[in-house]
């Protein structure tokens, strides 16, 4: 009974503890990571069965928060005994629930520490890029070997050789071995690569390696494809396992300019314009940049951030395709400018095509002619029109678009506009009858620019009759105008008549 008592007390204790571990992975490990990490385990005679199954512990704990997947983090285990033996390949897992079950079947070789030819294995075979279960081309790869130090062998010059090929060595020792040795085969700097440690003090340098594994590894590169003359396309490797989101400021660089900044607006001594920013989910690993200028050099900044908090950024650099030349480029930014809506103090004038991938802005100047002061109004490259206002009434001006290109080239068409004169009302009109048939009218109308008075009315019910009186008369009389006919007056300007009054005789 006692027996079965500790057996289940043990049993919970082991699932409890495999329950906490799977909490307390760090969710920022996911998808942080692309790359070939091979485990060189020492499982010779001379490593305790307990000391081994503790390294077998150590390396699954480590192990755990990765992705695992043929675009990300591939993992390999090279045991070492008299004669070495791959337990399994870069190519054997695809998923955490694989991988944690066959490093625990792993068993021990025992034999002798014959490491020299397990790291020949090693370079020739499983690190050795571009080979049937190598490593991937142009993707780091590590080698971490776990060893109790004891008597490793001449291991300076394979290990020499694969830090040349650009693999990152990284040791932890159980034991006493040798430290100098140890030194010179890791990769640079020993003190974030050599771990010295106690087999039953070991997990306490996980979280520590697993550090330094990940800074080789980390797959920090924003790559900038599909480039044209007005947008370029980003990708990345999604970090954030579909929480938080990715902040993207993107800006050209000045001209002598270093790059980076943050926040918006322009950022003194950056070197950067004002540039653009937009957000993408957690769960993206591209975003589309747009609008952008023709033969320009951008700088791109993608900021992962969870929780409030900010991870590492990426950036990157490109410049867009040059404007494509065509037989008439000029004509194709500007080719139309047009009046209308004109009143006596206003204006619209519009052009096209709207262009504003190639146009940074237009601007429009006008002046009354033949000598009136220059006014100029600048438009956005988004808008293709604007109303001048406060203008002088019956008034021509010269109206002059320019377009302004990024590329510092300017095309401009000039059109003549001319406002409405000012047509006053007429006011205040009498009709007083001075006989059978005849009425007398008086009106009030002394306005600028009159040129005269139209006066009609009915003569009988088929015929209209009509009077054209010079400016300086404000009366006359009509005779033979029938009952009930209707009287107008109005007043008549330069170019057209102004709004009269009517009355009934």
């Amino acid at each position: 009974m006692e027996v079965r008592k500790v057996f289940t007390c043990v049993l919970f204790c082991v699932f409890f503890c495999a329950g906490a571990a799977q909490e307390s992975i760090p969710d920022s490990v996911l998808n942080c990571c692309e790359g070939d990490v091979l485990f060189l385990l020492d499982s010779s005679g001379s490593v305790a069965s307990y000391e081994f199954f503790r390294m077998v512990d150590f390396m699954s704990d480590l192990l755990l928060p990765f992705s695992l997947g043929p675009d990300e983090v591939r993992v390999g285990l090279l045991q070492v005994g008299t004669e070495p033996h791959l337990e399994f390949g870069f190519d054997a897992y695809r998923s955490q629930q694989g991988l944690q079950a066959a490093i625990k079947r792993s068993k021990q070789l025992r034999g002798d520490t014959n490491t020299v030819d397990a790291l020949r294995m090693a370079r020739n075979q499983v690190l050795k890029q571009g080979v049937p279960g190598g490593a991937r081309p142009d993707l780091p790869r590590v080698l971490v070997w776990l060893t109790d130090g004891v008597d490793p062998g001449a291991v300076q010059e394979p290990m020499d050789r694969l830090r040349e090929e650009g693999v990152a060595v990284l040791v932890v020792s159980t034991g006493h071995g040798n430290y100098q040795v140890l030194r010179n085969v890791v990769s640079p700097p020993a003190e974030d690569h050599l771990y010295f440690v106690d087999i039953d003090d070991i997990n306490i340098i996980t979280e520590e390696l697993r550090n330094a594994i990940i800074e080789i590894i980390r797959a920090e590169r924003l790559q900038v494809k599909a480039v044209t003359t007005t947008s370029a396309l980003l990708n990345w490797r999604p970090v954030l396992a579909g929480t938080g989101y990715y902040d993207i400021q993107f800006g050209p660089i000045r001209s002598g300019g270093t790059g980076g900044g943050g926040g918006s607006g322009t950022s003194p001594g950056t070197g950067l314009e004002p540039f653009q920013k937009m957000t993408r989910p957690g769960d993206a690993s591209s975003a589309q940049l747009t609008d952008l200028r023709p033969d320009t050099t951008y700088r791109v900044t993608l900021t992962p951030k969870a929780n409030q908090q900010s991870l590492n950024s990426l950036s990157a650099t490109f410049t867009t395709q040059p404007e494509v030349s065509t037989p008439q480029p000029e004509v194709q930014s500007l080719s139309t400018v047009t009046v209308s809506d004109s009143t006596s103090n206003s204006v619209r004038v519009s052009w096209g095509p709207l262009l504003s991938h190639l146009i940074q802005s237009y601007q429009v100047e006008y002046s009354a002619l033949p000598t009136g002061p220059l006014q100029i109004v600048t438009v956005n490259n988004r808008q293709n029109f604007t109303v001048l206002t406060n203008l002088q009434p019956d008034t021509q001006y010269l109206v002059t678009v320019s377009a302004r290109h990024f590329s510092g080239k300017e095309k401009a068409m000039s059109v003549k506009a001319c406002t409405q004169e000012v047509l006053p009302a007429l006011s205040d009109l009498q009709l007083t009858t001075v006989g059978d048939e005849s009425v007398q009218l008086r009106w009030r109308g002394n306005a600028d620019g009159l040129r005269g008075y139209w006066v009609t009315w009915e003569r009988d019910y088929s015929q209209r009759s009509t009077l054209y009186l010079p400016p300086n008369l404000l009366s006359t009389t009509l005779n033979h105008v029938p009952r009930s006919s209707r009287v107008c007056v109005s007043p008549v300007y330069r170019t057209a008549r102004g709004e009269g009054i009517c009355c009934t005789a």
